[in-house]
């Protein structure tokens, strides 16, 4: 932000037990530890946020990235839809258990941060951090009893004292005009953190910037446990963070990252075309019903200008190549439109209609792991692995930045490394 005097964010995180916890104030540990410094490859949301954690933890930080947060080329981060939701999540989710019962935990740790952010950053000295708590309306095509998970899933929200608004109620269809023929039955709501990504993922960079960050624009390829001695002795770095998304599958070795491609059409909510949107409205169609596309219906209103709408999910599809006219889009708007009375009159965002990327999933376990495999002497990696958050890298940033913590406290202690 040239030209423009910014003062210091005066938060920070510290870590109680496994739990990161953001405080208001000045650092206690802001002096850096002679000696330690830790790289961290990958500039999006996962990347940024472990960073954060590291530099109030007291550690020197290198973050590396061949490209960063701009409204020119957007990163995948600022594609993603950003609304917080408890996992299993609508778009994207993962299916396998142990990754859900971690990504619960995760994601309450988020939640945490995220709502204290939104209620002690209002300063107009300050960028703007983007993040705003909104009513999220979650819909349904049958009652929610009659899906085992979906109705696990509510009932531990509606449990949960942190998630406000909670309220289950089949009127919210009405209450919402969502049009009869979306064959929606039933449905609840409750509070959750939604992010302008743009704003954010500036903000973050700005933040960990101020805090002491060093920025390297390089592209990394090839195996990295290869190329660890090479980049410890290049950053002077005693351990390597990978958060690098799909180039996991790469630096990692995993054959088992794949791409599940999403798109987000951008479209004016001034309330001139059609009734001003500003709560979220999800949908999440029975997995069995889907259409090729994934089927899910995703508006959310994401600044005071914009709305945006999604549902795309597209496993192994890796071209950028969707337009406004391609038949999964025009399928995607329809769904929307079915929800918003008017909606179809939408005039497109003239910056950005359309934006597109690749969430990185994993076959099985978001991965937040130290390196399993040894090195060629037979010594133990220092490397530490954060990638496969799929589309919930933003419900899911500050539970594994502190995860990523207490495994670099481990390697520091000389414990071994063990599967997760």
């Amino acid at each position: 932000m040239p030209g423009i005097a910014f003062s210091t964010p005066d938060v920070y995180l510290t870590k109680v037990d496994t739990e990161l916890i953001l405080n208001q104030g000045r650092n206690p540990r802001s002096h850096q530890q002679a000696g330690k410094r830790i790289l961290v490859i990958g500039g999006g949301v996962t990347g940024m946020t472990t960073a954060w954690a590291l530099l109030d933890a007291g550690y020197s930080v290198t973050i590396m990235a061949d490209k960063w947060a701009s409204l020119d080329d957007r990163i995948t981060s600022q594609i993603a839809g950003a609304l917080w939701e408890y996992p299993p999540a609508v778009c994207g989710r993962h299916t396998d258990k142990i990754s859900i019962r971690k990504s619960k935990k995760w994601c309450m740790t988020s939640y945490r941060v995220f709502e204290k952010l939104q209620k002690i950053l209002p300063d107009r000295e300050l960028p703007d951090h983007g993040i705003r708590m909104i009513m999220s309306n979650f819909f349904f095509d049958k009652p929610i009893e009659e899906s085992e998970d979906e109705y696990e899933k509510m009932l531990e929200i509606a449990e949960m004292p942190e998630i406000k608004g909670f309220k289950r109620d089949a009127n919210l269809v009405k209450e919402h005009a969502v049009n009869q023929r979306a064959g929606v039955t039933d449905s609840y709501q409750h509070l959750s953190p939604a992010i302008d990504t743009d704003s954010y993922m500036t903000w973050l960079r700005f933040l960990v910037a101020c805090k002491g960050a060093q920025f390297v624009t390089e592209h990394i390829s090839g195996d990295l446990l290869a190329q660890e001695d090479e980049l410890l002795a290049e950053y002077d770095a005693q351990a390597i963070i990978q958060c690098t998304g799909l180039s996991g599958a790469e630096l990692a070795g995993d054959e088992s990252v794949y791409p599940l491609r999403g798109a987000l059409i951008r479209v004016v909510n001034d309330g001139s075309k059609f009734p001003k949107v500003t709560e979220a409205l999800v949908m999440a169609h029975d997995y069995a019903k889907r259409d090729e596309d994934g089927g899910i219906v995703f508006i959310v209103p994401r600044n005071d200008r914009t709305l945006i709408l999604g549902g795309l999910a597209q496993p192994h599809q890796a071209d950028l190549d969707l337009t406004l006219d391609s038949p999964e889009i025009r399928r995607m708007r329809d769904r929307c439109n079915r929800f918003v009375p008017g909606l179809e009159n939408a005039a497109y965002d003239p910056e950005a209609p359309l934006v597109q990327g690749l969430r990185p999933f994993r076959g099985k376990n978001v991965r937040v792991e130290r390196e399993l495999r040894t090195k060629e002497d037979g010594s133990v990696s220092k490397i530490i692995h954060s990638y496969g958050q799929g589309g919930a890298g933003f419900t899911l940033s500050f539970g594994c930045a502190g995860d990523v913590l207490t495994l670099l406290e481990e390697l520091e202690a000389g414990v071994a490394p063990s599967a997760r």
